[in-house]
């Protein structure tokens, strides 16, 4: 059985009578689109997914950073005004 990552849960035929009121009435929070009890999707608001998405982008980047930094010492340093 998987477990339900939302304390808001509703039923795809919920969903598609009134996806807005879903929205509203979770205020912000993700609701958990269940199918047979089970989770089929979880909505979210645009600005939450937007935000994830900036963080996961971030987490990219830092790893990026980690693996590329023993390669300074292989590097010529730049001076930005020299550009």
């Amino acid at each position: 059985m998987k477990h339900i990552l939302s304390s808001l849960t509703a039923s795809i035929s919920e969903l598609k009578r009134n996806p807005t009121a879903l929205i509203n009435q979770a205020e912000g929070a993700p609701v958990a689109i269940l199918n047979h009890n089970v989770p089929a999707a979880y909505l979210i608001p645009a600005d939450t997914y937007e935000r994830l998405l900036e963080r996961l982008d971030d987490a990219e980047l830092g790893e990026l950073v980690k693996q590329r930094a023993h390669e300074k010492p292989d590097s010529i340093e730049v001076n930005l005004d020299d550009l």
